[in-house]
């Protein structure tokens, strides 16, 4: 937890996993001496290992056979207990530091041949000269073109230690070109965008809670604000959680002083605390909503459950994870981690939100479930227990027992989906066109400006056709029908692309909102914002 923290906690908060694996705060492994009953179970768990060792017909890795004995227990416990092995340690935490060791380029493979996409600002490839369409063919000597080369094979040869140095080849038209690059910490931004979506109104993407999203957030919220914001859209879809002190913070930043923002507790009163907003935030009376779907988990839901308990904000989409559990990292000594649920949080209501998860299997299937049930469509297929109601600050009905249901319910709009624009992405044709169309019109599109392409600039029948082209070219068999019946939806997406290699997340998300109905609600429920307060109702 860093030291300028803004709110108040009675003990340190350890750290809660979303969808994918994430730490917060340090924790250290509790070193007391284990009781008997624990030292005998230890005691046979060693004589079954030995007469492995000794006695087995093969040759036997015991290693191994105790990791995957760890990984069954775990699962025994609930869904989100985990042990990483020293081996995959540093990959899982680097996500959520803020930052990686590499070479720092943006790239994607087409036709089998890594190509940059762009060199990230401030990188050590991007001091050197590499530029947006180079193709790497070699890396240490060793050819990575036309040899079925995957991303994961990319990342293993160009990242490594800070300090270190990779010789990559580039093929830049007709040159090749060898670079000797000393690999530099690269920094991996939580807060895709903040844009402004007319005169008053802004809009931050948060896509995960890493240790630098409170900083990143109050340098977008500064930045918005100096250009007239008055209303926020902070938009958590798809966020699956990470550090929960980071949400903690951000969640400060919209509450006045004294508000409980979560409380959590576990069987060790050790573990029990309670985080309440202090100083005075720097949005604390500006309108705002806040998006969610069955992607936002964890740390979203501390947020988004803090606010709307506080009543400070509407929710808007559809029901959250529901991951209401706080893991705490401890270290092994043979570097490998356990990564342990040591208790539950819970809104200021006191809502844990929780999910059941007795049924392991059903509580993997869980999202697909819901989508078969008809909740992605309609809220009332949604049953809530009224064991499990409870009030908001100024007395509106929420409910516990599973993910935080929004205000303002949103359907999944199902003609937003389409399985041969999913093949033409998957296959990267959609990529390798718009990559392409982007850089023979660069300048022209530049000279014109964002506004003018957002406002002006038109996907074209032929552009289509092309694209088409490029998916042949990549194993996509076309879809006409498919293409004609939805051809808005294809455009939007051409466009997008097109925005993004120019300019970024910030051409990219104000093309592609036009298509995120959740977005496009939420801009009409500003008018409700008073329901908040049932006193100026």
């Amino acid at each position: 937890m860093s030291q300028n923290s803004k709110y108040q906690i009675r003990l340190p908060i350890v750290l809660c996993l979303g969808l994918a694996a994430g730490v917060f705060v340090g924790a250290t492994l509790n070193t007391g001496k284990p009781s008997a009953d624990v030292n005998k179970d230890v005691q046979k768990f060693r004589e079954i290992l030995t007469q492995i060792k000794e006695e087995y017909v093969d040759t036997v890795n015991t290693g191994r056979l105790v990791d995957d004995a760890i990984a069954h227990i775990l699962q025994k416990l609930d869904p989100h207990s985990a042990y990483i092995p020293a081996t995959d340690k540093v990959a899982a935490n680097e996500d959520l530091r803020g930052n990686f060791d590499g070479i720092g380029v943006e790239f994607n493979i087409f036709n089998d041949t890594i190509v940059v996409v762009t060199p990230l600002s401030g990188g050590p490839s991007e001091m050197l000269g590499i530029q947006s369409g180079d193709k790497i063919i070699k890396v240490d000597e060793k050819n990575m073109a036309g040899v079925g080369v995957s991303t994961a094979d990319v990342m293993k040869a160009l990242k490594g230690p800070r300090g270190t140095e990779v010789k990559v080849t580039i093929a830049r038209g007709s040159k090749e070109i060898e670079y000797k690059i000393v690999r530099d910490k690269i920094p991996q931004y939580s807060v895709d965008v903040a844009y402004m979506v007319d005169d008053v109104t802004g809009y931050i993407k948060v896509n995960r809670f890493s240790a630098t999203t409170y900083d990143e957030f109050q340098e977008a919220l500064k930045k918005l604000r100096e250009k007239g914001m008055k209303k926020l859209v902070l938009d958590l879809q798809g966020n699956g959680g990470g550090y929960m002190n980071m949400a903690i913070e951000m969640a400060d930043e919209f509450l006045s002083s004294g508000k409980v923002i979560v409380s959590q507790k576990g069987k060790e009163r050790k573990y029990n605390a309670e985080a309440v907003s202090t100083n005075k935030g720097s949005f604390e009376t500006g309108d705002l909503v806040v998006l969610v779907n069955e992607g936002s988990a964890s740390a979203s839901e501390i947020l988004a459950g803090a606010l709307q308990d506080n009543d400070r904000a509407l929710l808007v989409g559809r029901r959250s994870f529901g991951k209401g559990l706080v893991q705490s990292p401890f270290d092994l000594t043979d570097g490998s981690e356990l990564r342990l649920t040591i208790s539950r949080y819970y809104t200021p209501s006191g809502r844990s939100i929780q999910k059941p998860y007795e049924d392991g299997d059903e509580y993997s299937r869980d999202i697909i479930s819901r989508y078969n049930h008809g909740e992605f469509f309609h809220a009332d297929s949604i049953q809530f227990n009224d064991s499990l109601k409870y009030s908001t600050a100024n007395g509106r009905t929420v409910y516990g027992g599973g993910g935080i249901m929004p205000d303002y319910f949103v359907p999944l709009d199902t003609t937003l989906n389409s399985h041969y624009l999913n093949e033409l992405f998957t296959s990267t044709a959609i990529q390798e066109y718009t990559f392409k169309f982007a850089e023979d019109h660069k300048k022209e599109l530049e000279e014109k400006g964002f506004k003018n392409f957002l406002t002006k600039f038109t996907v074209t029948e032929e552009m289509l056709k092309e694209l088409v082209r490029v998916g042949e070219r990549n194993k996509v068999k076309p879809d006409y029908k498919e293409l004609n019946k939805k051809k808005d939806l294809f455009k939007i997406h051409v466009k997008a692309q097109i925005a993004r290699k120019i300019w970024g997340n910030e051409g990219f998300y104000p093309v592609y909102n036009e298509t995120n109905e959740v977005f496009q609600q939420a801009l009409k429920v500003f008018d409700k914002i008073p329901e908040l307060d049932r006193s100026k109702m």
